[in-house]
């Protein structure tokens, strides 16, 4: 089974689904030469996971979770067509259990702009918000946090983009980003006690759960950089990523998918 990000955010996903299937191979992409994938046009994107989807293909993986909100709303749709033998598991921000449990009628979403201004996500807004008030912010500067592992230093930024929600009555809080679990103590911290923190990563393993290939494996954890592999141990170990067992490596990915072999 087979996860990507542009970092390590995708982690957070991959966490919850390794509680699940404890004896389920995963392989983990980050693909840090071209994060953050926040600041990538459509195009690219869509270029960028097809290169991805192919490489994992290549390493007879059956089963991707695009582990990243931004590349999931921008090329979940076509990775499905381009790779009908491959299944997919994308991510969008948990609005619907956050609009059916709100008690005020006002829910927040902390995502990337690229995520907020995804056909997904305006489908799913769409579709599960009727009569719900959302307040949308763009989480700029956190995912680059996040990547460097200084969490500390996204307080600032957090009371920045979670005041308007609260200001406006928002008694949910949607992470539209899987580097943003990371942050939760921290949010917690901002927010008042009664306002519940929604987090789609456990919903997402449970779904990846009932899709599991047959043959599980030996529970292998390998995590694959296409950037600085140094960097990368280091930040793993910053954010208590470095479990036993788990392999670590780097991959010098081809840029485009007519690249690859």
């Amino acid at each position: 089974m087979g996860l990507f990000d542009s970092g390590v955010g995708g982690l957070t996903v991959l966490r919850e689904v390794r509680g699940l299937l404890p004896e389920v191979d995963l392989v983990y992409l980050a693909d840090q030469a071209w994060a953050p994938y926040g600041e990538r046009t459509l195009t690219t994107l869509r270029t960028r996971a097809t290169a991805i989807a192919q490489w994992f293909v290549h390493q007879g993986v059956s089963l991707v979770v695009v582990a990243c909100n931004t590349a999931s709303g921008a090329a979940l749709h076509e990775l499905r067509a381009l790779f009908p033998a491959v299944t997919f598991v994308g991510m969008e921000p948990a609005v619907k259990p956050a609009a059916e449990t709100s008690t005020t009628g006002v829910v927040g979403v902390l995502a990337t702009s690229g995520t907020l201004n995804a056909s997904l996500y305006a489908d799913v807004v769409e579709r599960h918000a009727d009569g719900v008030v959302i307040i949308e912010r763009p989480g700029v500067g956190l995912v680059d946090l996040v990547e460097a592992g200084d969490l500390d230093s996204t307080v600032p930024l957090l009371r920045k983009y979670l005041e308007p929600m609260l200001a406006a009555g928002a008694d949910r809080i949607v992470l539209g980003c899987t580097h943003y679990p990371f942050l939760i103590n921290h949010i917690a911290e901002l927010v008042p006690a009664d306002v519940v923190i929604v987090d789609p990563a456990p919903a997402v393993a449970r779904q990846v759960a009932t899709m599991a290939p047959d043959a599980m494996g030996s529970g292998a954890t390998l995590l694959m950089t296409t950037g600085s592999l140094d960097t990368f141990t280091e930040q793993l170990a910053r954010l208590g990523l470095l479990g036993p067992g788990t392999q670590v490596g780097a991959t010098d990915l081809a840029q485009n998918a007519s690249d690859l072999p």
